[in-house]
């Protein structure tokens, strides 16, 4: 199933069928969010897929605004330099080599919708990163990576907005991730059922209709299995966290010279089998 947020008269769940939206609470779902869902496991699923399949939508997909597809996590957590390629324009930057996973944080409040406008805010040197992201079903701690796949709910499309002038301001990265608007995420979650291999999918950016980023997530360097297994040795993932899985070669602090985003400038996001998402620049507020 494709599961959405959305705003018609307040903020709704629903699911996504054709061209149209299923209002899951008006259909009769008892559950009321998309966290409830993901923490409610199979039998949620089941339950919520025969209420998408006698449900006769009337919302149009298009006339709706989609929201983040979930509510804000309690965690949103991103693996740098995770492309063979990426690692090699983080080398020419000066960024040392780690020798394990390198994780930051991105403060939940920078979580935006698929089609939302990004604020530049106060950077100067603002960048994109398609990422395919995963949110947590199952809370996993100690986990293996044999059994990882079973505490992934689903899949999104990620855009990690970066501050890169920020971003260097201290070693966790943390600040030029997370300004206000730069975590634009959806358009929707894709049910982990639907997608057989989330390490077999071609990811997509661009930059004003121009091709910016192409890869596939074959490419990573640690697989999402190992991703779970390396976090949850340290600490539980809970239901509903974000984790993004990094981004591949071609971001515009690698280019030469340099080439960052200006307001006006939309960033289209794409993953085959999970969907898109499009923001534009806009001018800084304030």
């Amino acid at each position: 199933m494709k599961l959405v947020r959305f705003e018609d008269g307040g903020e709704k769940i629903g699911a996504v069928k054709g061209d149209r939206v299923v209002d899951l609470v008006a259909a009769g779902s008892r559950w009321t969010t998309i966290r409830a869902i993901a923490g409610g496991g199979a039998d949620s699923l089941d339950a919520v897929r025969e209420i998408v399949e006698r449900a006769e939508p009337v919302l149009a997909l298009a006339d709706v605004k989609l929201l983040a597809p979930i509510e804000r996590p309690g965690k949103y957590l991103a693996i740098g330099m995770n492309y063979a390629k990426h690692l090699e324009e983080a080398d020419k930057l000066g960024v040392a080599r780690a020798k394990h996973q390198t994780w930051f944080n991105k403060q939940t409040t920078c979580i935006s919708g698929p089609h939302d406008d990004i604020d530049p805010g106060v950077t100067e040197k603002l960048d994109y990163e398609v990422e395919l992201g995963a949110v947590i079903g199952r809370p996993a701690k100690h986990v293996s990576e044999v059994d990882a796949p079973g505490h992934v709910f689903g899949y999104f499309v990620a855009n990690d907005v970066s501050a890169r002038d920020w971003q260097f301001h201290t070693p966790t990265f943390t600040m030029g991730k997370s300004f206000d608007t730069h975590g634009p995420i959806g358009p929707w979650i894709v049910t982990a059922d639907e997608v057989p291999d989330p390490h077999a999918l071609a990811l997509r950016a661009y930059v004003n209709g121009e091709p910016r980023q192409s890869s596939d997530t074959s490419q990573m360097i640690h697989n999402l299995w190992q991703q779970i297994a390396y976090l949850s040795a340290a600490f539980t993932l809970e239901t509903g966290d974000l984790i993004a899985t990094g981004t591949p070669e071609g971001v515009g602090v690698g280019m030469e010279p340099p080439r960052f985003l200006q307001p006006g400038d939309v960033v289209r996001c794409e993953i085959d089998g999970i969907g898109a998402i499009e923001n534009r620049v806009i001018a800084p507020a304030g």
